[in-house]
């Protein structure tokens, strides 16, 4: 799709503003440039910084590189995951940040996108890789995952409770033909939920489709791995900021930063610490903020979002 096609709102952009604080002569990592709208704000708002922007989607890419052109060499746009950032800042000769956003998550113009497959909405081939030239695609994973490893996915990473009654409706139809679009998978999970014909505001196959993405992608290992290094890749005042879109995500992302914010660990019953552990970030969310209702009113896509920020040590 041209890169001028590509629609996406930046979620919660006064909020990461003003907890990420961009500063003139800072450099700033955006892991997740999507189509450049946090980007170019903050390269607007501190007109001297640097910004190096990440991303796995080749069409994110080009309408990002097209969004921040007016900025010239302060920017450095990169084809990679931002569990990678330390590979792209080393060839970069950049040893570290000011700051780094990560908006988790699938894309308006990803789910928007047909072809792309992310989808229930559009009848079209089972695909979900955010980057379409690598990996395996959801039909890969629905046709020659066994039951058991189905199961585990759509109820680890989807919370879908009749995961089982799915699976083996999928199993079924497998043996007889593979299947290889959206709206096959999607009418499967319908039949196999109790009530799934029934009118409800949101679709049965939603947590499947949600499982198979976060599988396809690999999305809970990058946040694990991207908010770890992202920590450790900060200058001491630098901050994180990370924006999450599920539970799954935002359970990882609160994790890590209360780990990262703890100082000793030594039991309880020592009379003196022996683990000597320092702090080595401090909370700057100690609740993870949400989206306001003006907000939600205008971008849908942000009532689900969550925001939570960190600073070095």
């Amino acid at each position: 799709m041209a890169a001028a096609e590509f629609e996406h709102l930046s979620v919660m952009p006064e909020e990461v503003l003003r907890w990420l604080q961009p500063q003139d002569n800072g450099t700033y990592l955006d892991g997740t440039t999507g189509g450049g709208g946090h980007s170019r704000m903050i390269l607007e708002l501190a007109p001297d910084c640097r910004l190096v922007g990440l991303d796995r989607d080749p069409a994110a890419l080009q309408k990002a590189a097209e969004v921040l052109s007016p900025f010239g060499d302060r920017v450095s746009l990169h084809h990679a995951t931002f569990d990678q950032a330390d590979s792209v800042l080393q060839q970069l000769g950049i040893d570290r940040l000011d700051g780094m956003l990560l908006d988790l998550g699938v894309s308006s113009h990803q789910l928007d996108t047909p072809e792309r497959g992310f989808s229930f909405r559009h009848d079209a081939p089972l695909d979900m890789r955010m980057n379409p030239q690598v990996g395996e695609t959801a039909a890969d994973i629905i046709n020659q995952a066994d039951e058991a490893e189905l199961v585990r996915i759509f109820f680890e990473y989807g919370e879908e409770r009749f995961s089982r009654r799915i699976v083996r409706k999928i199993v079924a139809r497998r043996s007889e033909e593979p299947i290889t679009r959206t709206a096959q998978l999607a009418q499967l999970v319908r039949d196999a939920v109790p009530g799934g014909h029934r009118p409800s505001r949101i679709h049965p196959a939603t947590r499947v489709f949600q499982a198979l993405r976060i599988q396809v992608n690999q999305e809970l290992e990058q946040v694990k791995n991207g908010v770890a290094a992202g920590i450790d890749l900060l200058k001491p005042g630098g901050r994180l900021v990370v924006i999450s879109f599920h539970s799954l995500e935002d359970r990882i992302v609160k994790r890590l930063f209360r780990e990262r914010a703890a100082g000793c660990i030594c039991p309880p019953r020592l009379p003196v610490c022996l683990c000597n552990k320092q702090p080595e970030v401090k909370l700057l969310t100690r609740k993870g903020l949400r989206a306001s209702d003006a907000e939600i009113e205008v971008n849908g896509r942000s009532r689900s979002a969550i925001l939570r920020a960190v600073e070095r040590c």
